[in-house]
């Protein structure tokens, strides 16, 4: 990560932005900062890859707060800028596998996030 890199766009998409601005002070800082840190290339301790999605590309932040758990999805497949897929506060109690209504939307958006960042190249 270079000190005076410029950071790349974010793009929220569908309602992820609002989710995050509902979440506890605490949280939103901890998800922006991560944010921030891929702006500038890097990856944030609390980052992880989000499973079911080969490799690196599709990453989720966990921040835990006043036991409750929230996560944001988002990636940084496409060269120049950062999509967020997803945000969410974590309901179920069984395990720590995504749900599946949760992994299917991440699923679509990544497609949305595909279709979008294609009409930007063909500029």
């Amino acid at each position: 990560m270079m000190e005076d890199q410029q950071p790349v766009p974010v793009i929220w998409l569908g309602s992820t932005k609002k989710a995050v601005q509902s979440f506890p002070l605490p949280v939103r800082q901890a998800i922006g900062f991560a944010l921030f840190q891929a702006q500038l290339g890097g990856k944030h301790i609390d980052v992880k890859p989000l499973k079911g999605f080969g490799g690196a590309s599709v990453l989720e932040v966990v921040s835990r707060y006043d036991s409750d758990t929230y996560r944001a999805v988002y990636t940084v497949k496409f060269f120049g800028v950062i999509y967020v897929l997803h945000a969410f506060q974590k309901k179920s109690k069984k395990g720590i596998q995504t749900p599946k209504p949760d992994m299917d939307l991440i699923k679509k958006r990544l497609q949305q996030a595909r279709d979008d960042y294609q009409k930007i190249q063909d500029k």
